[in-house]
């Protein structure tokens, strides 16, 4: 298993592209810290200063932010990639 840094990964139960991000999250074996919004609030606020509105799902690691809305994995897998880069 890869293991890096934290991945905050904010999502929310009722959202369907949630779900399919935090597959392709599981299937790379990937750790992460899920953060569902609807029991912390104040999270929505990291996300709108980070991604101009509220938007999920949204991952953070080391400062910077992808999301995953209107999922499409190809792309959602390139993003998740170009995150992962940084150091």
């Amino acid at each position: 298993m890869l293991v890096i840094s934290t991945i905050n990964f904010y999502t929310a139960e009722w959202c369907p592209d949630c779900r399919a991000a935090k597959r392709v999250l599981d299937l790379r074996k990937l750790e992460y810290k899920e953060i569902d919004i609807d029991q912390h609030p104040e999270c929505i606020d990291i996300i709108i200063e980070a991604m101009g509105k509220r938007v999920l799902p949204t991952i953070e690691y080391r400062g910077s932010f992808i999301d995953g809305n209107h999922f499409a994995q190809e792309k959602f897998e390139a993003d998740l990639d170009k995150l992962l880069e940084k150091k």
